[in-house]
């Protein structure tokens, strides 16, 4: 296998050799830290009996190193020229490149054969201009074990974010409905080339499923709690387009599921939300018109 890319020097002169510069459109800043690499690697406890998936791999600095520790690595690239660069570098046999968009994209086409023994690892330094939908692509695929993520420090904190600060909103209930997260450590933005204007963080989520109810499913209730901060949830809920009942109406469901109609979204727990969303089912009234209105 070809010398680390992490060397910042070996970077540039692979992208020369390429003919390729740096695209800020695709959000394209190259980690050039071993030590945070490597860092990044042994939180998500990579062995022979991992399958990883990476997303915008860029020039393989992370790839590399995860193909000399796992089973095998499936490395999705949107840009074409570094596609090229992956499949030249790395070797087949441990790495499949995949030129594509992964939004569109299904995951277990991505993974391919998984035996019994084998676990699927999630481990990306992801594009900021897109963290959220990818990782929403995949927190509703239940067949990963362990997500390790490198992403902006602002939405790391927002990922983990609990009632009643400022970072919480309807990321943080989403996230929690599907995973454990949290932060394990801030990086600099001096350990990329080029650099970028802001910090950011890796963030570890393990799956979890013991709210008993699909998150997807709540996710309408969630995003109309949210939608105006300043407004009390009786307020809010009563106004949002899937919601038939009055507010009078809204109220009695709210206090049926045992919270102040006066509280605003902010203040809920992810138990509370899906307390209450099971209580809207329970009424029979929010199921079929969210469903009419595509969320």
């Amino acid at each position: 296998m070809p010398g680390d890319v992490v060397v910042p020097r070996n970077t540039r002169s692979i992208l020369e050799k390429y003919g390729l510069q740096p695209k800020k459109s695709l959000g394209q800043n190259f980690l050039i830290d071993r030590n945070i690499r490597d860092k990044i690697i042994d939180a998500a406890a990579i062995t022979q009996d991992d399958v990883v998936l990476e997303i915008g791999p860029g020039v393989g600095t992370l790839t590399e190193e995860l193909a000399r520790r796992a089973a095998r690595v499936t490395a999705v690239e949107l840009d074409g020229g570094l596609a090229q660069v992956l499949r030249d570098r790395l070797p087949s046999e441990r790495v499949w490149v995949v030129e594509g968009d992964v939004l569109a994209l299904e995951p277990p086409a991505l993974v391919g054969e998984v035996s019994p023994k084998q676990r699927i690892k999630i481990v990306a330094n992801l594009p900021y201009y897109i963290t959220s939908p990818i990782i929403f692509h995949f927190l509703e695929w239940k067949r990963w074990e362990m997500m390790v993520i490198m992403v902006q420090e602002e939405v790391g904190e927002r990922l983990v974010a609990g009632p009643g600060t400022k970072a919480y909103g309807a990321l943080s209930v989403a996230v929690a409905l599907h995973a454990r997260a949290e932060v394990l450590f801030k990086v600099s933005s001096r350990v990329f080339w080029p650099r970028p204007q802001v910090g950011s963080a890796v963030v570890r989520l393990v799956p979890r499923d013991d709210f008993g109810v699909d998150p997807k499913e709540c996710s309408p209730l969630v995003r109309a709690a949210f939608g105006q901060r300043r407004k009390t949830l009786a307020n809010a809920l009563s106004a949002a387009p899937w919601n038939p009942l009055s507010k009078e109406e809204t109220e009695k469901v709210l206090l049926s599921a045992r919270i102040d109609p006066v509280r605003r979204g902010e203040s809920l727990t992810p138990e509370e939300f899906v307390r209450l969303w099971m209580e809207f089912q329970r009424v029979g009234k929010i199921q079929d018109v969210a469903g009419r209105n595509g969320d």
